[in-house]
């Protein structure tokens, strides 16, 4: 019987942010619960897969290094003593930035290749928003990624990784790995697949693979918000042609540079102030509006009170913000209880570069444990009902605000830390805006102070002249 280990790291992080992710913000899960999430391994009853460990947070700030050692000193060790393997599969991000450290899923990699040995094959799944390095891809033997963003296609990347492991384990034989680093750097909410040239370029994956010649083909279009070398767009193709391997990640990486231009954001997108107004315009309600520069889900610190500052100095007559990242408003409100009257210095706490607390009269509305230390506080603030949370919490779904006593279809404004809206939220709003709000993870990238990024890169450097390496065919491991 084959014998493979389930492992990964998946952290999002952002080298902007001035607030660490620590132990408190990572999950370290193991064992059972983690086999769990691959109910497809069922499909394979002649491999005995050992799920070891998989370190994850949301998206966040650098990661402190002991969180990063931590998950290393548990995962090499189980690898070394539960040895031989035949293979490993990681469930990845790869755009983790640990503080001090450049390229650290390199660093991971290259410690899990040296406790599994050089015959195991070692499979990988990214989210499509990582940042790949040629010292990754040395130390891998197939790396697959998602294809859709917003995220839908998670459950089926991971699928996929692990039958393209299984088939190099029943062959024997490994793929070519064709990769080119392409110099662009844009936001996801650029390069979304649900709209142009995201959408047609995703859409041309399938035609280059035939299950053979080539296996699989990837577009990671990269993390904008990290300040490493590795920070790009990425092309990735697997096979066992190792001439059409290279012609499919040349035509890819060609494609994607060609479209570089083309990016733009899938919803009128402006300053807030301008956002707000065009919202009270609109004839049709709810209108969500992104505060993209401290998007949650992207690696904001989560207390940046310029959007809540805006919607209070407006006309609305009924919005909703969701959230504020405030542990100490939290503890005011709890002490006062429900139906208190309470002065609250909001946000401007973890990060205060773009502007210090808000001092608000507000009315606490609602008190809801959301897991341990992460009370969730519904308070009203004026016209703006506003959720505070103790820790940093992604909303994305209208379930959670229903729970909250939110429904989003009351609302004149919904203002959400988001970037491109997911799923659900887009089905909700009547009309969607994206303001380009300042913080860790603004939109205006040109505005950040990059110092490490490779350059020259689009859109740093806009007049950059660049064409495809002539052989982006890495050496395939025999």
């Amino acid at each position: 019987m084959l014998k493979v280990a389930i492992a990964g790291l998946s952290n999002e992080s952002c080298s902007f942010s001035s607030v660490q992710s620590s132990f408190a913000d990572f999950q370290f899960v193991r064992g059972q619960e983690l086999r769990a999430r691959y109910p497809f391994l069922a499909a394979y009853p002649d491999i005995a897969f050992v799920p070891l460990l998989r370190v994850r947070a949301i998206p966040g700030g650098p990661v402190a290094p002991a969180v990063f050692h931590a998950g290393l000193d548990e995962l090499i060790p189980a690898l070394r003593e539960g040895g031989p393997w035949d293979g490993v599969y990681l469930e990845m991000h790869g755009a983790t930035f640990v503080a001090g450290m450049e390229d650290a899923e390199s660093v991971y990699l290259k410690a899990v290749r040296e406790a599994v040995g050089p015959h195991c094959v070692i499979a990988a799944s990214y989210d499509l928003h990582g940042n790949v390095s040629e010292a990754v891809i040395r130390q891998l033997d197939i790396l697959t990624a998602y294809r859709t963003a917003p995220h839908i296609d998670v459950p089926e990347t991971c699928e996929r990784a692990v039958r393209l492991l299984v088939e190099a384990l029943r062959s024997g034989e490994r793929p070519y790995i064709g990769f080119v680093r392409v110099p662009v750097l844009l936001p996801g909410e650029k390069t979304a697949t649900e709209w142009e040239p995201g959408r047609s370029l995703y859409a041309a994956l399938p035609s280059l693979i035939d299950g053979r010649r080539v296996t699989d083909a990837s577009i990671l279009v990269g993390y904008a918000w990290a300040d490493e070398p590795r920070s790009s767009a990425s092309m990735v193709a697997l096979g066992h042609d190792p001439d059409a391997v290279q012609e499919a990640v040349t035509r890819l990486a060609r494609a994607y540079w060609e479209a570089r231009h083309a990016f733009q954001f899938g919803s009128a997108a402006g300053e807030m102030a301008w956002c707000v107004q065009t919202a009270l315009n609109s004839p049709a309600t709810p209108v969500f509006i992104s505060d993209s520069g401290d998007n949650i889900t992207a690696g904001g610190a989560g207390d940046v009170n310029v959007a809540l500052r805006t919607l209070l100095e407006s006309n609305v007559r009924k919005a909703a913000y969701i959230s504020m990242v405030d542990p100490e408003s939290v503890a005011v409100c709890a002490a006062a209880g429900i139906g208190a009257e309470v002065a609250l210095q909001l946000g401007g706490k973890r990060d205060s570069r773009f502007g210090g607390p808000l001092n608000v009269s507000a009315k606490v509305l609602r008190i809801q444990p959301n897991g341990p230390d992460n009370r969730h506080v519904v308070a009203q603030i004026g016209p703006v009902t506003t959720v505070i949370t103790e820790r940093r919490s992604a909303f994305l779904e209208v379930s959670q605000l229903l729970a909250l006593g939110i429904d989003p279809a009351a609302y004149q404004i919904v203002c959400v830390k988001l970037g491109y809206l997911s799923p659900e939220f887009k089905a909700a709003a009547a009309l969607s805006l994206l303001a380009l709000t300042t913080g860790a993870v603004d939109q205006r990238l040109e505005s950040l102070p990059f110092q490490r990024v490779g350059r020259p890169i689009f859109p740093l450097d806009p007049d950059l002249k660049w064409e495809v390496p002539r052989n982006p065919l890495l050496p395939r491991r025999v």
